[in-house]
C-alpha cells in the first residue's frame, strides 16, 4: 500500500481528499495534517465521512517524513510554500493543490501571488500537473503542483489548439462561472447565503490569477503560441462545477469538422476528457452538473461561422472543481507518480440531477 497524508485535511479540498483516499484499492491514508483543528477526528469536520480512521488532525513536523509516501498539500499558498521548504526531499512525492509553485515565471508569480514568498530553487523543480498534458513528467516526480480549477478547465480546452494543431492563437478571452465551494471555507460578506443564493457575481471582472497560469503553462509548451489571454471570472448559486467559455481569434479560418476532429484525436486514449458535441445530449454540453462527483473534464469546440464573428472559436470546458479542479486530479497525478493506472479509484460516474 501507498501510504498518503493530507494537510489541510479541514478544508473542502482536504474532506474531498479523505473521501477518495479512503476509497481507493492502493492508498491507505497515515496522517492528517492542519493547524487549527488538532486532534479533530475526520467525522467530526466533513459530515459526510463517517468513518473511524483512527486518525486525528495533527500538526506537520519534519517526523511526517516517516509515515507517508505522498504527501498532498490541501492548504493556503503561503502555508504550501513553507511546507515544500520544509518537507521537500524529505517525501517521496508532495502534490500540492495551492498556487505556490504553478506559475513558473517569477515575475507572473509575484505579480499574481505577491504574498506568496517561495524558493526559486523548488519553483523550478516542481512540475505543473495536467496528467492528461505532462503524463511523462509525472512519473518520476517528486514535486506536484496541480492547476486551479479555472485553469485545468482552460488548459484542457486550448491544448488541442496550441500544443496539438500548432495554432497561433491572437486573443483568447475566458469567461469563467463557478460554485461557491471555489472560494473555500472563509467567511466572507459576499458569500453569505442572501447574498449568493441565485447571484451570478462578477467578483474578478478584469482579472484572474489562473489566467497568468494557463498562459505561463502554454507558452512553455509551445510549439503554438497565444498572443494575449484574459479572463473575467463570476460566481454563481451552484455550490460546485465550473464552466469556462474561451473565445479564441485567430487570424487563420479553421472549420468545424477540423476541429472536432483535432479535438477528438487529441484526446483519445484520455480517460478523463470528453470531447462532446453541444446538442449530443437532452441538454446542451458542456454542463456542469453533468460531471458533478465525477473526475471528468467534459470540453466541447464550437467555430463561429458568422462573418462578423472574425474568425471566433469558442471553447468550452466544464468540471467538478472539488474532484477534478482539485483533490480527484491531485490522486490522478499521484496514481501515475506511483505507477499504478491513472483512473484507479477514480472510476466514478457523475451524480446528476445533484
Amino acid at each position: 500500500m501507498i501510504r498518503a497524508g493530507v494537510v489541510g485535511a479541514s478544508g473542502l479540498a482536504g474532506g474531498e481528499l479523505i473521501r477518495l483516499i479512503t476509497q481507493h484499492p492502493d492508498l491507505e491514508l497515515t496522517f492528517l495534517g492542519g493547524s487549527s483543528h488538532i486532534g479533530r477526528r475526520p467525522a467530526e469536520l466533513h459530515p459526510g465521512l463517517r468513518i473511524d480512521l483512527g486518525l486525528t488532525v495533527q500538526p506537520v513536523t519534519e517526523d511526517i517524513a516517516d509515515q507517508v509516501d505522498v504527501l498532498f498539500l490541501a492548504t493556503p499558498a503561503p502555508v504550501s510554500a513553507e511546507l515544500a521548504a520544509l518537507l521537500a526531499d524529505r517525501v517521496p512525492a508532495v502534490v500540492d493543490l495551492s498556487g505556490a509553485f504553478r506559475i513558473r515565471t517569477p515575475e507572473l508569480h509575484d505579480r499574481w501571488y505577491p504574498k506568496v514568498k517561495r524558493r526559486t530553487d523548488l519553483a523550478d523543480r516542481f512540475v505543473y500537473g495536467v496528467p492528461e498534458l505532462v503524463g511523462d513528467q509525472l512519473a518520476d516526480a517528486a514535486l506536484i503542483s496541480l492547476p486551479g480549477c479555472y485553469a485545468t478547465a482552460i488548459t484542457l480546452g486550448l491544448a488541442p489548439l496550441t500544443l496539438g494543431l500548432g495554432l497561433d492563437l491572437k486573443t483568447v478571452v475566458v469567461d469563467g462561472k463557478s460554485g461557491s465551494s471555489g472560494g473555500g471555507l472563509s467567511l466572507r460578506t459576499a458569500d453569505l447565503h442572501p447574498l449568493r443564493n441565485g447571484a451570478i457575481a462578477p467578483y474578478a471582472p478584469t482579472g484572474h490569477r489562473h489566467a497568468g497560469e494557463v498562459r505561463d503553462f502554454l507558452e512553455r509548451s509551445k510549439p503554438g503560441t497565444i498572443g494575449s489571454l484574459t479572463m473575467s471570472a463570476y460566481g454563481v448559486s451552484h455550490v460546485r462545477g465550473l464552466l469556462t467559455s474561451s473565445y479564441v481569434f485567430m487570424d487563420e479560418a479553421v472549420d468545424q469538422r477540423e476541429l472536432q476532429r483535432a479535438y477528438t484525436r487529441f484526446y483519445k486514449g484520455s480517460r478523463f476528457v470528453r470531447v462532446r458535441r453541444h446538442a449530443e445530449t437532452l441538454i446542451p454540453v458542456p454542463d456542469p452538473q453533468a460531471v458533478l462527483g465525477s473526475n471528468f473534464c467534459d470540453v466541447t469546440v464550437l467555430c463561429d461561422e458568422d462573418q462578423d464573428a472574425g474568425g471566433r472559436v469558442v471553447v468550452l470546458a466544464a468540471l467538478d472543481n472539488l474532484v477534478k479542479g482539485a483533490a480527484g486530479q491531485a490522486v490522478q497525478a499521484a496514481n501515475i507518480r506511483f505507477g499504478l493506472p491513472e483512473e484507479t479509484g477514480l472510476t466514478m460516474h457523475p451524480v446528476m440531477p445533484a
